[in-house]
């Protein structure tokens, strides 16, 4: 059987008008506008994030009253313990092979004759700002300065006598 391409065409019109009785067309709509090329579209932007405390050269010994040693707790238990261990007496896993070893934070004839702002810097700029072994890392580029001085008012609970403020 051959079928000619006109008696198709004029069957799918056909087939189309009849399938369309029962209903009515819906007329067309406007076209929506085309999005704007992607070089006018705004890059999607990340999420906003809290600012960050600024990093300060010194530290004024006022803000030492304001650090918060529960919190300093949470940072110690992160951060320091590792080497100092989780009482501050030294011992945490990562001090086996260091040389010299951490200090003792729970020793407070040493602790106690340390000021606030060294112990700030030792944490911010680690030990050869003081003169110390460059194993003590510097922390200054991961934790604030508020978080330094709660952790200085963590430390200060750990000395063995306790501490005294002058």
């Amino acid at each position: 059987m051959r079928v000619t391409h006109g008696w198709l065409c004029t069957a799918i019109a056909a087939t189309a008008l009849a399938c369309g009785d029962s209903e009515r067309p819906t007329p067309p709509t406007a076209p929506s506008p085309a999005p704007p090329p992607a070089a006018e579209q705004p890059a999607p932007q990340p999420p906003a994030e809290p600012a960050a405390t600024p990093v300060t050269e010194t530290a004024p010994a006022t803000e030492a009253s304001a650090g918060d040693p529960a919190k300093g707790a949470q940072q110690y238990q992160l951060y320091c313990a590792t080497c100092h261990g989780k009482d501050g007496c030294g011992g945490g896993p990562g001090a086996a092979g260091l040389d010299p070893q951490p200090a003792k934070h729970c020793d407070g004839h040493y602790m106690n004759a340390l000021s606030d702002e060294h112990l700030f810097t030792v944490i911010k700029k680690g030990g050869p700002a003081v003169g110390k072994s460059p194993l003590m890392a510097p922390w200054g580029g991961t934790l604030s300065d508020q978080q330094i001085w709660d952790l200085v008012a963590y430390v200060r609970t750990l000395a063995d006598p306790p501490y005294h403020k002058p």
